[in-house]
């Protein structure tokens, strides 16, 4: 019992403390959400991305394994979330916010800090997160934005949209200059350090900014599927992990790092793509809310298990 309060006090406590002054500030001060939003996805987010590319070192292998392993995870998920759509009868915009809500879950500003609280900052398991960061950073803007679009917009209108997102032309640029070994000169390094230091502590605090402006009662026509996606998200989720790292023999460390990356909650990227283009919002908002506040305990419970084995 010991060990899981010290995970819970020392690697999920932290960032719960961060998300809970957010939501005081937005309380307090009417923060904009949409000028914060924009921030962490056409700024931070980006250029954490870029640092994290550019400055760790990440071995060909290692990029196979966690590339194939996001590769079998989102297959394996879509399989069980399209059983669950299937047998609930949703249609429309219902199809992609589910899906949404279920595949693009938080690696960046809270998966990033759980993998440095749980794992004690080893640039190993870092390097892990990074690539699973920068494939969430993907999917929402392209498979993501063609979900919540396909029932009704134009195929040409959905690549017009995914071709305009910043992160798509980051990656490459980062990856070309880690290859080739370009040194970035100071006058642009210093400015890329500032803002990839701040993305954490900004990115919880709209997360908790955010939240705090989401209805807080749960619609009760809402709350079985919510909770149905909730547990494909957190439980599920996880467990799928394991049975891919397990059948692909990864070693221990590795493997624990990509359950670990697995489940966290739904991604506020869910969010923002149903405000952007009105699909679904409120069931997409209380994703977010509940299985944030989930993610507290089962977070808590998987990383206890993953020390005890």
């Amino acid at each position: 019992m010991s060990i899981f309060i010290n995970i819970l006090m020392n690697n999920v406590m932290p960032i719960m403390i961060v998300i809970v002054i957010g939501v005081i500030l937005h309380r307090s001060f009417k923060l904009d959400i949409r000028t914060l939003s924009k921030m962490n996805f056409f700024l931070f987010s980006p250029v954490m991305v870029f640092k994290l590319l550019n400055e760790t070192n990440i071995s060909a292998v290692l990029f196979g394994q966690v590339i194939l392993f996001c590769f079998l995870f989102f297959a394996l998920q879509y399989a069980v979330t399209e059983v669950v759509i299937r047998l609930r009868r949703y249609e429309g915009g219902k199809r992609g916010a589910v899906r949404n809500s279920v595949f693009f879950y938080n690696s960046g500003n809270y998966g990033l800090p759980i993998n440095q609280l749980a794992f004690a900052a080893n640039p190993y398991t870092l390097s892990i997160q990074v690539i699973v960061m920068v494939m969430q950073a993907l999917i929402p803007y392209t498979y993501g934005i063609y979900s919540v679009n396909a029932h009704k917009a134009e195929w040409r209108k959905i690549v017009l949209l995914i071709i305009k997102m910043p992160i798509i032309y980051v990656i490459p640029i980062a990856l070309m200059l880690h290859s080739f070994e370009i040194p970035i000169p100071n006058s642009f390094s210093i400015p890329i350090d500032y803002i990839a230091d701040a993305f954490i502590g900004i990115a919880l605090l709209t997360l908790g900014a955010q939240l705090a402006n989401m209805e807080k009662s749960l619609n009760r026509k809402m709350l079985l599927d919510v909770g149905i996606a909730s547990t494909l998200r957190l439980i599920v989720g996880p467990l799928l992990a394991a049975g891919i790292v397990w059948m692909m023999g990864l070693d221990p460390l590795t493997s624990a790092a990509l359950i670990v990356s697995s489940a966290v909650p739904t991604s506020l990227s869910s969010v923002l793509l149903a405000v952007e283009y009105d699909n679904e919002q409120q069931f997409s908002s209380q994703m977010v809310l509940v299985t944030t506040i989930a993610s507290v305990f089962t977070l808590t419970v998987i990383i206890y298990m993953l020390q005890m084995s």
